[in-house]
Order: C-alpha cells, then structure tokens, then sequence
C-alpha cells in the first residue's frame, strides 16, 4: 500500500465537512480533526510530489496574495503551493494599485476576485487590524459573492496576521511530528517558547502567539519566557492554558529563559516587540505621529538592549535534555557574529542545526497548499486517489 493511500485511509476517517468553501483565520478555530486533515494532506502531497506525480487539481483559476508586510518565506511558500495544485498567482501590491490612490477595502476585494479561488494575507504589524483587515477583505466578498457579483467566492488563507501566524506555527508542528517519529510522541515534551534578543524592534507577536495556541492541543508541555515588559496577548495566553487542560499537557510562564530550556526538548528562541509597545505604535500610526514613532522605536531599542543576555548560547543549550534539544525558529534569525554582532542565537547553534531548519521551513508550501486543497475540493480522499491513479508526470526525466 503507498502511502498516500494510508494517509487518504485516515483522512476518510476525520470529521472534516465543514472545511470546504471556509476560511483559515487562525488554529484554535479549527477541530482537531481539521488540523490532522491538514497534517495528513499535505503528507500526502508532498509523497505525491517526491515521486513525480502531478498534484493539479485546478486547471484554470487565481491565487492572489496580499503581502502588508515584508516577506520572502511566506511569499514564496504560498506561491509554491498554488502552483502545486495548479493554481497561477498573482501578488496584489497596494503600492502600485488603485488602492494608493483611495480604493476601498470592499472595491478591492471584489476587483481583484472574479476568478479567484484563494486569497492569502498577511498583515502582522499593528495590533488590532491584521485580523480586522483580513475580516473586512472577506466579509467584502461574501458581499460580492451573494450579490452575484461573483461567481464563487474565494477561501482566506491568513498568511499571518496580529494575532496568530497559523501556516508557520502548523509546518513548525509538522516537522516536530516528523522529528520525534509520530503525533502520539508528543505527549509530555517541554517546548521552550523563549523572546531572544534583537538588535531590531518591532517583530511581530503572533509567531509565539501561534506556537503556544497550538503546541498546547497536543499535550506537550510548553513554556513561554519572556523578560519583564515583553508580554503578548493575554486572549491567546488563555486559549494555551485552556487547550491544555484539555490535551493533558501544561502550559506556564517563567522570567528566565534559563528556566525554559532546562530539560526541554524543543526550544524556540525568538525576538517580538512587546504588546503594549505596539499597541501604542498602532495608536501614534493611526494618529501620524511620526516624531512618536521615532522616539517608541529609540526606547524600545533601548529597552532590547538590557537582555542582551537572552540569546541561544552554546551554555543555553547545555541545559537542554541531554544537551540536545531540537532548535527551531521561522527564520530569518538574527545570528550572533553572522548577520550581527548579538542576536537570538550563537552561530555555532544555528550553524549546527541548519539542515533541520530547512526541513522545517520546507514544510510550509505543503501546508498552505493542503489548506486550499481542503478548502477547495469537496471529496478530498477521492481526490488524492484520483492524483494517484492517474498517476500523471510531473515531468519527465
């Protein structure tokens, strides 16, 4: 039996239904069911891929990517992943559209999705509107769509938002999963979720946001550390507590990162801005107080530069369950006497675990794309068997 038959065996057993035509906000709206479909299916795409058979189940139609923020990871990994199923992509850049010129949210959504069947967002920089923004751009469509304006109406898939980075936080879970050997491995190991150093401010919440409201659902153990001053949302600090009453793992917070990597097997030492900082960033952006912007940007510089010691030191790691946690990160990181004089990790660390780090980043164009396969297609464990007894070329060799 091939392994996308196992995989599409499990999949027919999932309560799956109401994925199809919804919409991907974050992790803690979707059943555990509905994040083992997505776990399986890209599973399976990615068998389907690396033996060289098609994965198209689209022969004509628009992804379309809406990037408010930098990207390259995320950007590409999306791209990826629309070609993957057959999709063409199309990045929207406000700076070059009419939108630069006073467009609406609403006008935007409908021009640009007449023939589109996914659109992916990302808008992670100012609390309260990432989430706010990508609600708008859909509610906007359901418009078009129940008006007849549309002939169908597009599924989100939230690229990262305010509040959580789903598609990063479920390809750090999947390589987890496959570096411990199995899902049912993951009972009872310590995941250290620590903020590190930066010599740069304002990084985004809603990748330690995304890792705890996730990690938690399946009985792990997980630590968030972070100095004084550096909290994120306490909304998704209480979903984590809440969905480990419930997985039977734990979740706490500590103010030593030390702490957190004692005996841990999984360690995430990443830089965010704190959350009553960018709180206030959004409210001096909103106001155009640029000279505001100026001196937050100083104090929070500042502010970084008393933790220097909240890096991922060679010592760090020795505290680590038998001195070799697994080391994860989203990347890019700010590498101490690489990319920076100190950063959020020793370039002996990161230089040790760079092959791991690119297969945790190779999980993500998988994710996404079983994210819009699900959402996509209505029988999918008749569709990847279909994928599979066609069995058509990739390419030829």
């Amino acid at each position: 039996m091939s392994k996308t038959e196992t995989l599409a065996r499990h999949l027919e057993k999932l309560h799956i239904n109401n994925m199809y035509k919804n919409d991907f906000y974050w992790t803690w709206d979707k059943t555990d069911d509905e994040l083992d479909a997505i776990f399986t299916v890209a599973d399976a795409l990615r068998d389907l891929r690396e033996r060289n058979i098609s994965t198209k189940v689209f022969d004509s139609g628009l992804g379309i990517s809406i990037f408010r923020d930098n990207s390259t990871r995320t950007r590409f990994s999306f791209a990826s992943a629309c070609n993957l199923l057959g999709l063409d992509i199309r990045d929207l850049d406000e700076k070059t559209s009419q939108i630069a010129h006073g467009e609406t949210v609403r006008e935007t959504a409908n021009m640009v999705s007449f023939m589109a069947d996914v659109i992916g967002i990302r808008d992670d920089m100012f609390i309260e509107e990432g989430h706010k923004y990508q609600k708008t751009f859909m509610d906007a469509l359901d418009e078009g769509y129940e008006k007849g304006i549309l002939e169908q109406r597009p599924t989100l898939v939230n690229l990262q938002c305010d509040v959580d980075h789903p598609t990063q936080s479920m390809a750090d879970l999947l390589h987890v999963i496959h570096e411990m050997g199995g899902v049912e491995n993951l009972k009872g190991k310590k995941v250290a979720m620590t903020w590190a150093y930066s010599p740069s401010y304002g990084k985004p919440l809603s990748v330690p946001q995304g890792i705890i409201g996730l990690f938690t659902r399946f009985g792990m153990d997980v630590v968030l550390a972070h100095p004084e001053g550096y909290e994120i949302l306490p909304e998704v600090e209480d979903i984590a507590r809440k969905n480990a009453e419930e997985s039977g793992g734990s979740f706490k917070k500590v103010s030593s990162m030390e702490e957190a990597f004692r005996d841990a097997d999984i360690v995430y030492p990443k830089s965010w801005a704190p959350f009553r900082a960018m709180e206030k960033r959004t409210r001096l952006y909103r106001e155009g107080d640029r000279a505001g912007i100026d001196a937050l940007e100083k104090e929070l510089l500042a502010q970084n530069a008393g933790h220097k010691d909240w890096t991922c030191s060679e010592e760090m790691m020795k505290l680590t369950k038998d001195g070799r946690a697994l080391y994860m990160h989203c990347l890019p990181a700010d590498i101490t006497g690489l990319s920076c004089e100190t950063g959020e990790v020793d370039n002996s660390v990161f230089d040790r675990y760079i092959e791991p780090l690119y297969r945790e980043a190779s999980f993500k164009p998988y994710i996404i794309a079983a994210m819009i396969f699900l959402s996509q297609v209505k029988d999918p464990v008749g569709a990847l068997r279909d994928l599979e007894k066609r069995g058509e070329k990739r390419k030829e060799f």
